[in-house]
């Protein structure tokens, strides 16, 4: 009975020292949505578990660049995905200006750039080295491209400076976009079909790493501020003369107003934490399975209970 008693009494303490959080608003949570799998299913798993908390959420249809800009100014809440190669400059860039903050990053690593599948290397053996790669650029060839090889991009709002890359090593490539995700998936399949060399944008966490096994191109390493300073990088008069980060970052960004306006949704977002084998297993149910994104949230949340109830508490 004592020590029922004492620890009633430290609960109560407890309870006085760290106040209850104020209501969430009844406002709807704007989670914007992109053009990829994992950032599709990972927004519709946060916001329903913010749904299970009592809150309203809305997803809305976002450019994936101009997203920083609109959590920024409060209309778009957060965003679960921030990806430091593709979307570190916009992001950085919103946060000079003030208006949202960094509010976690993921366990997961990331790695976005040029990349093809095993097959490729049997018809090029000197990758993953780029120079060799623009060496075999004739085997890359297409009826598009003349010539010169193919890349074939991710969606042009990636943003991701192909060309400019291109152009600063003087490869013997064109870039084409490639008009969403399930576009480069189309392209690694049929490829396969008859073993074509082919190089594409791809990154990691996706399922396509369990699918397709390849390799990254190695570019001369990426240094901080070889995208805008000459003098950084190999080549002294250019800029992009670099790859990508080779272990970037997956952040969350959330509008400065969200802590106050939704604070017990807020403090579950702190704590929201995903690893690359989780992204991708998100992306594999839509993917691979052809399940609805929001329907594959709602089986990864069955399935995964224990990693993210303990967010909610």
């Amino acid at each position: 009975m004592q020590r029922i008693t004492r620890l009633l009494l430290g609960a109560a303490a407890f309870a006085l020292a760290s106040p209850a959080l104020a209501e969430d608003s009844t406002d709807p949570i704007v989670i914007p949505i992109h053009n990829w799998s994992s950032q599709i299913v990972m927004s519709n798993a946060v916001g329903q578990i913010f749904e299970g908390m009592g809150n309203s959420v809305e997803y809305v249809s976002t450019d994936s660049q101009a997203v920083y800009e609109a959590v920024r100014l409060g209309d778009a809440s957060l965003e679960v995905e921030v990806w430091e190669g593709a979307f570190g400059a916009s992001f950085r860039a919103a946060l000079e200006k003030g208006g949202l903050h960094d509010v976690t990053t993921h366990a997961a690593i990331t790695r976005e750039d040029w990349w093809y599948p095993t097959w490729t290397k049997e018809a090029c053996p000197g990758l993953p080295d780029w120079q060799a790669l623009n060496a075999c650029a004739a085997l890359f060839a297409t009826p598009e491209t003349g010539d010169k090889g193919r890349f074939l991009g991710g969606p042009v709002d990636w943003l991701k400076h192909d060309q400019e890359k291109v152009d600063a090593l003087g490869m013997n490539f064109v870039v084409v976009n490639a008009g969403s995700a399930a576009a480069l998936w189309a392209e690694i399949k049929a490829a396969e079909a008859n073993k074509t060399p082919i190089v594409l944008f791809n990154w990691t966490p996706n399922f396509a790493e369990a699918v397709w096994p390849g390799e990254f191109v190695n570019f001369p390493e990426w240094v901080e501020g070889c995208d805008k300073d000459p003098a950084v990088g190999p080549l002294p008069d250019k800029v992009y003369d670099c790859g990508n980060p080779a272990n970037g970052y997956l952040k969350i960004a959330a509008w400065d107003g969200m802590k106050d306006k939704w604070p017990k949704a807020y403090a579950t977002l702190q704590k929201v934490n995903f690893t690359n084998a989780q992204i991708a297993e998100m992306a594999k149910l839509v993917d691979i399975d052809g399940m609805e994104p929001e329907d594959a949230a709602s089986t990864w949340l069955a399935a995964n209970e224990a990693v993210w109830k303990p967010w909610t508490e």
